[in-house]
Formats: C-alpha cells, structure tokens, sequence
C-alpha cells in the first residue's frame, strides 16, 4: 500500500495577499503654486495691457517676463519633485521612470523654444511668439503632466495636465486679448484648485508622502 506524506497546513493555507506596488509619493504643491503665479501674472498683465481698450497701460516687455521667470521656477520645481521621487523609490522601473520624467521636463521646453524661434524666424513672423509662447507652454506643461499622472497614478495631476492641455490650444481659437484671460482664469484658476485639492490630500493621514500610493 502506497504511503502518502501528510498535508503541510502552511503549504496549503494562502497567506495574506502581497500588498501591490504603487508609486512613490511627491509633494506637487511649489510646482502648482509656481506655475499658478505663472499664469495669473503673466497672462493676467497680458490679458490687461493688449486690446484695443487696454485696462492698464504697462510695458510689453513685463507679461513675458512674469511669465517666463515663474515657468522658470515651476520648471525647476517639478524637476525636483521628479528627482525626488526617484531618490525614494525602490524599484528599478520606479527609478527609471523618475530619472526620464525630470528629463521630460528639460527636453519638452526646449523642444518648444526650438519650434517657436524657427517658425518665427522661418515665417517672419516675429510677433507669433507672443501667441505661442503662452499657448505652447500649457500645453507642453499639460502633456508632461498627463505623463507623469499616468506613471504615477495621480488622478488630480492627470486631470490638471487635461485641462491645461485643451483649454491653451483652444484658447488660440480667441485671438488676443481673449486667449490671454482664457488662460488667466481657466489656467491659473485650475492651478488653485489642484494646490488646495493636494493640500488636502497631504494633510490626511493616508496623504502624507511615503504613506500615499500615488504622486
């Protein structure tokens, strides 16, 4: 009679399912704010100073230089939120993907500094660039977004990065002045909405970073 070896009850009882892996955490709030300044002060002295009525009489030189110094500091912000989101993490594709998101950040904006300057200087069209530079930065800012929201698992930044997408290409639908409150109120303002969403999200106990699943 053939001997059987008895049943190992650990071997056949199922442990606790391994948690699933989620993506580290990041802070995104200096970027939002970075960028919301970005928006309302350059679009928003933009949006008042051109027209054919102008609400303010101020320098042309002044909405491009608010708007490119604040998405100068946003850049570097979400640079840094990428980078350290990449220190934290602890698997090899988290790492990799951290290291391409900070990088995105750098080629997309001059990827977009090459595409203006050569249409503007290919055309002759010097004065495309105040059309495009605003435009074209949401919506390279809204892909990046949308990229890093869907690494990451982050509705609020995949949704945010949407927005922003859509709403600057449609806004060149406007004309001027009209795409430049379009992307005072419609940008700036999603840009307030995303830093109190994530506020509050980081200010719960399962939002704090290193304890949330997603970025």
């Amino acid at each position: 009679m053939p001997v059987t070896a008895p049943l190992n009850p650990a071997a056949t009882v199922p442990g606790p399912p391994a948690a699933a892996h989620r993506p580290v955490d990041v802070d995104n709030r200096a970027t939002y704010i970075s960028f919301g300044l970005a928006y309302v002060l350059g679009h928003g002295s933009a949006a008042v100073s051109q027209g054919d009525a102008p609400l303010l009489d101020l320098p042309g030189w002044l909405p491009m230089t608010l708007l490119g110094a604040g998405l100068a500091v946003g850049t570097v912000q979400a640079t840094v939120a990428a980078l350290r989101a990449q220190r934290a993490a602890t698997e090899p594709d988290d790492v990799l993907s951290g290291r391409l998101l900070g990088a995105a950040w750098v080629t997309g904006f001059a990827a977009l500094y090459l595409a203006i300057t050569g249409l503007a200087s290919t055309l002759n069209l010097p004065d495309v660039q105040s059309l495009l530079w605003p435009t074209g930065s949401g919506f390279v800012v809204g892909l990046l977004y949308i990229a890093e929201g869907a690494q990451r698992r982050n509705l609020l930044h995949y949704g945010l990065g949407t927005w922003l997408a859509l709403t600057s290409t449609a806004a060149l639908l406007l004309g001027t002045p009209g795409l430049y409150w379009v992307l005072t109120v419609a940008g700036g303002g999603a840009y307030a909405v995303a830093t109190l969403a994530e506020h509050r999200s980081l200010s719960s106990p399962a939002g704090r970073p290193g304890t949330r699943g997603v970025a």
